[in-house]
């Protein structure tokens, strides 16, 4: 059985970024949760992934086709996308993809405590 009490694969986030530091602070929020963390470049094809969150200022490389992706890999996770307020175009070019949930870096970072509660 897994946290959740379901027989499966561990529940957790994916963290597609190359921020070492800022995923640190992403990696804690996520344990205190209970979800299993994972940093990558590119959404990884298992199963159990309950948060998939691009770093934009990073990874705004693998919004098109992300998510596609995510209906087909883990389609009940929630996708977030956040980057720098002054990184306009970023920003929009995700919203234009579909990610349903797009915020700005300073708003991610402050809704980073709550985040991953159910």
């Amino acid at each position: 059985m897994n946290e959740s009490g379901e027989s499966g694969a561990v529940r957790s986030a994916v963290l597609l970024s190359g921020d070492l530091m800022f995923a640190s602070r992403v990696r804690g929020a996520a344990e205190a949760a209970g979800l299993d963390f994972q940093m990558a470049g590119a959404l990884p094809d298992k199963q159990g992934i309950e948060f998939v969150i691009v770093d934009l200022a990073t990874r705004s490389s693998v919004v098109d086709g992300l998510m596609d992706s995510c209906r087909r890999i883990c389609p009940q996770a929630r996708v977030i996308a956040f980057g720098p307020h002054v990184q306009v175009a970023r920003l929009d070019d995700a919203r234009a993809a579909g990610i349903p949930v797009v915020l700005t870096r300073g708003q991610f970072d402050r809704e980073l405590g709550g985040l991953f509660e159910e």
